[in-house]
C-alpha cells in the first residue's frame, strides 16, 4: 500500500496602515522564502480591467462617465474619476466596495487553491488593507499586522509617494480603524 505525502502550505495574511512597511516585508519574504505573494490591490485592479467581472458591474452602476473614453467599447475605467466620485460619498464607496471586495476575496481564495494544488510553494502571503474587516482570517492560517508609528509613516509617504499634508491627514483619520486590526493579528 502506497503512503501519500500530505503537503501543507501555510497561508499568512498581512495588513497594516499605509506606509507601515508592508511592501518591504513582502519583498524580503519573496527574496528569502519559497513563498507566493498575493496583493489584494493588484487583484482588484485586474478585476476592474475591461471584460472582467468587477468592470462590468462598476460601469453598469456608476455609468460610462467613469471610463477613459465614454462610449468606446472596452475603454478602461478612469480610476481617478471613480475615486473622485466615491472618496467623499460613503454610500457610493460602500457600493463600490460591495462590488469589488467579494470578487477580490473569491479570486484570492481560488488562487490559493491553485497554488496549493501546484505544490510549488511552502507559503502564501496575502496582503490586504481590509484583511480583518473582510474576514480573511477564514482563509489564512495566521494574520500579521505591520506597524510603524505615525510620524515614520508620514515621512515615508511624503518621500516615497509624494503625498501632500492634506492627503496625509485623510489617511491619518483612517488609522484608528487599522489600530483595532492590530489587536486581532497574531504577529
Amino acid at each position: 500500500m502506497a503512503v501519500m505525502e500530505v503537503v501543507t502550505m501555510y497561508v499568512f495574511g498581512i495588513t497594516g496602515g499605509v506606509g507601515a512597511g508592508k511592501s518591504t516585508v513582502l519583498r524580503l519574504i519573496k527574496e528569502n522564502f519559497n513563498a507566493s505573494v498575493i496583493e489584494a490591490d493588484e487583484v482588484g485592479r485586474m478585476l476592474m480591467e475591461p471584460g472582467n467581472s468587477a468592470y462590468l458591474k462598476i460601469v453598469e452602476i456608476f455609468g460610462e462617465d467613469i471610463l477613459d473614453n465614454p462610449g468606446e467599447q472596452g475603454s478602461p475605467i478612469n480610476r481617478a474619476k471613480l475615486a473622485g466620485i466615491v472618496f467623499n460619498n460613503k454610500n457610493k464607496r460602500m457600493v463600490l466596495n460591495g462590488i469589488v471586495h467579494p470578487l477580490v476575496k473569491k479570486y484570492i481564495t481560488e488562487e490559493i487553491g491553485r497554488i496549493r494544488c501546484a505544490e510549488k510553494y511552502d507559503y502564501v502571503f496575502v496582503e490586504a488593507a481590509l484583511l480583518i474587516e473582510d474576514h480573511y482570517d477564514i482563509i489564512c492560517d495566521e494574520l500579521w499586522y505591520i506597524y510603524a508609528d505615525e510620524e515614520t509613516r508620514r515621512e515615508r509617504l511624503k518621500s516615497s509617494r509624494g503625498y501632500s499634508d492634506e492627503k496625509l491627514i485623510r489617511y491619518s483619520q483612517a488609522s484608528c480603524q487599522m489600530n483595532s486590526s492590530a489587536a486581532i493579528a497574531a504577529v
